[in-house]
């Protein structure tokens, strides 16, 4: 026998999970630029879109990657890139003359003192502003600049678990006990952006 209930069918990015259309209506609303963000396996990719009735404009855009440009030879995921990306994207806004935006992170809820507020200190840093609430949501300073991956990285120096552990930067020369320097490094050139 046939079953002849009505079968709603749900949108294909709905269905393949990479869209929440309640979210994405709330935030179109608003009738603000969205700083979008998000994170792959490898990088840290942000934009700045503006709603479009034909399509999204995206109106400024970079990803960690632009960040080797500068000097930064590390991860491109961690803490320290997903700061050193925020405050590229607002730096770029800013000169720009765009002001104002909200953050979309898309269907990943961000966690306070996660990497989406590294994030988002670095774009407040770089002059876009965007809603945000307590003072308390951003990591601390230390996390932010990479202070915690130096003194891990020199409590382990001489061991075999180092070399494991730091590969990929030690294959690049770049040794995990510089990162705060070439961090300060690389934020001062992104500042020194006109």
């Amino acid at each position: 026998m046939t079953n002849n209930k009505h079968r709603t069918v749900l949108f294909r990015r709905k269905r393949e999970q990479k869209t929440d259309y309640h979210n994405r209506l709330k935030l179109l609303l608003s009738k603000q630029l969205r700083l979008v963000v998000r994170f792959t396996n490898s990088r840290v990719i942000a934009q700045v879109i503006e709603f479009n009735t034909k399509g999204d404009k995206v109106l400024v855009a970079t990803d960690s990657s632009a960040l080797k440009k500068m000097g930064w030879t590390y991860s491109g995921k961690n803490f320290p890139a997903a700061y050193l990306t925020g405050l590229l994207l607002g730096k770029l806004a800013h000169i720009k003359g765009l002001k104002q935006a909200i953050l979309d992170t898309g269907l990943k809820s961000p966690l306070q003192k996660g990497k989406s507020y590294a994030f988002l200190k670095g774009v407040v840093d770089g002059g876009l502003n965007v809603p945000h609430g307590e003072k308390d949501i951003f990591p601390s300073q230390e996390q932010i600049s990479g202070k915690n991956i130096v003194a891990y990285a020199t409590s382990l120096k001489g061991k075999k678990e180092y070399e494991q552990l730091f590969a990929l930067y030690l294959k690049n020369k770049s040794t995990p006990e510089k990162m705060e320097d070439v961090f300060n490094a690389t934020k001062q050139k992104i500042l020194a952006l006109k």
